[in-house]
């Protein structure tokens, strides 16, 4: 089983069957505790999602750390579904996306719904300069955000569309921010 897949599984298992939070076995590569990103962690019971958490940037010390974090976040606080039970443990798909850092769009057309995820902000503040993307700490109003190659979204529009959505926001009516983002996907199913 893929490293990232498999920390997620320990995480998941270890916090539901015992209530604790791993550390990060030390077995792991180099990289898990030298790199820093953002990562969701998806979870499915026989193809229906169970939960999915996740970061845009990192707030952890590493990835080992982002994913044992958003595991557990995934199985217990995503608050469209119950929390994971041990019944369902043996049952269970995982899907780590590790995510590069956001572009902001300046083109509707850069964006690919296969190949990169959207965030969508809204907020007081100006756009940032174009080469640089600001998250800075100035907390946006409202964010959206759609990981890429998701079944049944084959254009931006209805990226942006879910997106929007999501973060409960009016592309209509409110002054957006396009943000896209390619991401290291690893799947167990």
């Amino acid at each position: 089983m893929n490293k990232y897949i498999l920390l997620a599984k320990q995480a998941v298992e270890t916090y539901i069957k015992e209530g604790k939070i791993i550390e990060p076995p030390k077995d792991l590569p180099e990289e898990f505790f030298k790199r820093t990103a953002g990562a969701f962690v998806t979870i499915e019971k026989n193809n229906e999602l169970m939960g999915c958490i996740g970061t845009y940037l990192p707030t952890k010390i590493n990835i080992a750390e982002e994913i044992i974090h958003n595991a557990i976040s995934a199985s217990t606080e995503d608050y469209r579904f119950e929390s994971i039970k041990k019944e369902d443990l043996p049952h269970l798909s995982y899907t780590v996306y590790i995510l590069n850092y956001p572009e902001p769009v300046k083109d509707i057309k850069e964006l690919d719904p296969k190949k990169y995820g959207v965030i969508i902000k809204t907020g007081p503040f100006t756009f940032p300069n174009e080469k640089e993307v600001v998250f800075d700490g100035e907390l946006p109003y409202k964010t959206g955000l759609l990981l890429p190659d998701l079944e049944g979204i084959d254009t931006a529009d209805e990226q942006i569309y879910i997106a929007c959505q999501k973060g409960g926001i009016s592309y209509q009516k409110e002054k957006i921010f396009i943000y896209k983002f390619s991401v290291e996907k690893y799947a167990s199913r």
